[in-house]
């Protein structure tokens, strides 16, 4: 009984040192449990990946493609690291070129008027933090309103569900926002 009893507590020591360790690397979720989504919003269910990419774009260039939902951030030697995004549902989908003008790290949230309009419940100023609508970070797209920004739903990654921005989970947002400055070129593709 005695080695039944000392087998528990050694499982449970060594479970709780993992813990601990995942702690101190700031890997602890707020379940408590250990993560490698230790910024919130989950994992991705379109996992990032290093493609074969055959398009014309110079390497450092971001390619949305609406159509696809998937964002490239383009590489040397014909490849990209491919994301999965959320993008504009009906009516809110776009395209054109744009340059990143500027990059927050748990950005503040002000809905726009317009998105107002169609929702009045929304609040009108929101703190940045894991609660708040546009993640981890955001990257700000020219003199548009939108932004390619985090998310705290990545079940809505790969599903049509924004305003016009590009969603991605937090891990993945503050993947690509480290590997991009202000000035950054945004292709936005809408097939």
């Amino acid at each position: 009984m005695t080695r039944f009893f000392a087998a528990q507590l050694t499982a449970i020591a060594l479970l709780l040192a993992g813990a601990a360790d995942a702690s101190a690397a700031g890997m602890i979720d707020f379940t408590g449990t250990a993560s490698t989504s230790y910024l919130g919003g989950g994992s991705s269910p379109i996992p990032r990946t290093t493609v074969t990419y055959n398009g014309n774009y110079a390497p450092g260039t971001i390619v949305v493609n609406t159509a696809e939902r998937r964002l490239y951030l383009v590489l040397q030697n014909g490849q990209a690291l491919r994301y999965g995004i959320g993008v504009g549902r009906d009516g809110f989908r776009w395209g054109g070129v744009h340059k990143i003008t500027a990059k927050k790290e748990w950005p503040e949230w002000t809905p726009p008027s317009q998105m107002i309009a169609r929702r009045p419940d929304l609040p009108r100023h929101m703190k940045g933090g894991i609660e708040n609508p546009l993640g981890a970070r955001a990257m700000y797209l020219g003199s548009t309103l939108y932004r390619i920004h985090g998310s705290n739903e990545p079940e809505t990654i790969g599903q049509a569900v924004s305003s016009g921005c590009f969603r991605m989970t937090n891990d993945d947002v503050t993947d690509l926002y480290g590997r991009v400055g202000v000035g950054t070129t945004v292709v936005v593709l809408n097939n």
